[in-house]
């Protein structure tokens, strides 16, 4: 029988890594979408495989190549995109374990409808996971025609949607315009607190967008305090989800909680990756079956394991247990 198959939208970034160790000299690594890839990798359930709708740039294809090759659930067809544009690549600056600036360099395209529509209709995609590394995979447009046109759930991780370029490069908050049409693309949203600023005054008037324009459970990670979900009042899990979603069927009452994070000794702690391997373990959890709040429980679990592990190579392994900590 055939698999199931989990699309991922996302953007493959190299890393340079300063602060994250003080008495360290700066570290190069994989970034970006290899957190989520390797959550995933680590979580799916067994009859699930990984199909990246992901472009690299030439100068790293190769490298990038090898590191999904490294991972035991991509679709045997699976291939990344290889475009002729330099890759993304982020300076890193630690100045806390939760607060950090980035510098970005080079750049690959997003997708827009035309070029997606077509890998979308010959994938064969039982769901969708979406994580705006670079903050334009996609543009509203497109993000709102793959909702259309497609019938799976889908995930997103809001992340750099609500990130400006600036010309020397740093990455700056910006406002998020139509925050409503956005939400309305998504059945599963997550966020920080950060992003969430950037959308609404507070969670409770953005869950009142995002529930009302069709989302199912918005998530705001709140670092080492945890998580806030809201989910609307008859979401438990992904049998749950009706399609198409009615204008404001969500928008009923909701229910929240906040769920404790998951303990990290102190003095292991490498925070780069763990909303992606967060996100990437929700989802996957959601997928296998389990409910909202196991599912979450899972995510910390896998976030806090990230914290103890250097970087994404061999992070698949390492959250599934199978290496010691270094």
């Amino acid at each position: 029988m055939r698999g199931k198959r989990l699309g991922v939208i996302s953007t493959f970034v190299w890393d340079i890594i300063f602060g994250r160790d003080p008495r360290a000299a700066p570290v190069e690594e994989w970034g970006g979408a290899t957190y989520a890839l390797s959550g995933l990798d680590a979580s799916l359930p067994d009859d699930w495989q990984i199909v990246p709708l992901i472009k690299v740039g030439a100068d790293l294809a190769q490298r990038a190549r090898e590191f999904t090759q490294s991972l035991s659930r991509l679709a045997p067809d699976a291939a990344l995109i290889e475009v002729p544009y330099p890759n993304n690549r982020v300076e890193l600056r630690y100045h806390s374990d939760e607060r950090r600036t980035e510098i970005l360099t080079g750049g690959v395209p997003g997708w827009n409808w035309l070029g997606l529509k077509p890998l979308l209709d010959t994938a064969g995609l039982d769901a969708l996971y979406i994580n705006f590394i670079a903050g334009w995979e996609l543009d509203l447009e497109t993000a709102q025609l793959i909702r259309q046109h497609f019938r799976g759930p889908i995930y997103c991780d809001l992340h750099m949607l609500v990130m400006a370029v600036q010309p020397s490069g740093l990455r700056t908050p910006q406002p998020l315009p139509r925050v409503r049409e956005w939400c309305g693309c998504f059945d599963l949203l997550q966020v920080n607190e950060d992003e969430m600023a950037m959308m609404a005054p507070d969670s409770m008037a953005l869950a009142a967008t995002a529930l009302h324009a069709g989302t199912q459970c918005l998530l705001v990670t709140l670092g080492k305090r945890g998580a806030v979900y809201f989910a609307a009042s008859e979401f438990e899990g992904l049998n749950d989800l009706r399609r198409p979603q009615p204008l404001g069927a969500a928008a009923g009452p909701m229910r929240t909680a906040l769920v404790p994070a998951e303990h990290v000794l102190a003095g292991s702690v490498d925070p780069t990756g763990c909303g992606d391997v967060w996100g990437a373990t929700y989802f996957s959890r959601l997928l296998a079956g389990d409910k909202l709040g196991d599912a979450i429980l899972a995510a910390h679990r896998a976030a806090a394991r990230n914290a103890e592990h250097r970087g994404a190579t061999g992070l698949a392994n390492h959250l599934r247990g199978k290496i010691s900590l270094t």
